[in-house]
């Protein structure tokens, strides 16, 4: 079936991704072409809707039996001819990414707000006819658009010292690996968001996760406990994150905006091709 609404523990997510990659290695011989095709089974994965991925009992056979038709396809062409891809499909890869982080941080503003956003940020709708067309009067010192720009960077408006950031971030991995539901919640903002970025490449979770107790059980789910996964605090962006290794591997980076005591936001990176930089040899990897 089509993963939990909590999501998937890391550990399986990787392995499945790796079972991808050993099975179109054995098929076609070259590892470089494993990553393409592996990619390619999974967007296909994500080409589906929500309701046939849901009936998918068995999303990593059914990842597997692609990959592994798709390298009959290739296998089948003539000597010395490449499969139809190139630049063009990169280009569409990277515009579906744009386009899904920009969806993602929309879909956390209320109707007005995300109204006013595109009016007057995309199609240059004037301040003085916004309130017209969005149905709601507008503040005496606040227009709609101002609104929701600064709900997207609430976090990171929010007086807080470096001190109570690091507190905050060791807490959250503290709750993580005693996998304390209750006390991670309690470090949550009621209305904190959580953003999974798996780029197409990892069946990480695709909509925005809202609500404190939801955030938190998803963060334990890709978090759960499991051997060779480990989970540190260290400097992400220039400030105090987390980065889970895999296998040493860094597997996922997570960052916490942060206002006052509680989580407002987390941003969990866990594409792969991201995370090339974090894996590269002779980086620092332990804070």
């Amino acid at each position: 079936m089509d993963q939990p609404e909590d999501g998937v523990p890391i550990a399986e997510l990787l392995d499945e991704r790796q079972h991808l990659l050993d099975v179109v290695t054995w098929m076609l011989g070259s590892s470089s072409e494993a990553e393409c095709v592996t990619d390619e089974a999974y967007r296909r994965w994500y080409a589906l809707s929500d309701q046939v991925r849901a009936q998918i009992t068995a999303p990593r056979a059914w990842l597997a039996n692609v990959a592994g038709g798709i390298c009959l396809a290739r296998l089948a062409l003539p000597s010395g001819r490449e499969a139809p891809a190139g630049e063009q499909e990169a280009d569409e890869t990277l515009a579906e990414e744009i386009s899904e982080v920009l969806l993602y941080a929309v879909d956390s503003l209320s109707p007005a707000e995300r109204a006013a956003f595109v009016l007057n940020d995309v199609f240059g709708v004037t301040p003085d006819v916004l309130p017209r067309v969005v149905g709601q009067p507008v503040s005496e010192n606040t227009e709609p658009a101002d609104r929701a720009l600064g709900s997207l960077q609430a976090g990171r408006t929010r007086p807080t010292t470096s001190q109570q950031h690091d507190a905050v971030v060791h807490a959250v991995r503290e709750a993580c690996v005693r996998e304390d539901a209750v006390f991670l919640t309690s470090l949550m903002a009621p209305d904190a968001t959580a953003f999974f970025d798996g780029g197409g490449k990892i069946r990480a979770l695709v909509k925005p996760v809202h609500g404190n107790r939801r955030v938190a059980r998803s963060l334990l789910t890709l978090l759960a406990r499991r051997p060779r996964t480990t989970l540190h605090a260290q400097s992400v962006n220039g400030l105090t994150g987390l980065v889970v290794r895999y296998d040493h591997q860094v597997a996922a980076v997570i960052s916490l905006d942060i206002a006052g005591r509680h989580v407002v936001q987390v941003w969990a990176v866990l594409n792969p091709d991201k995370l090339r930089s974090w894996n590269q040899a002779g980086r620092r990897t332990y804070p």
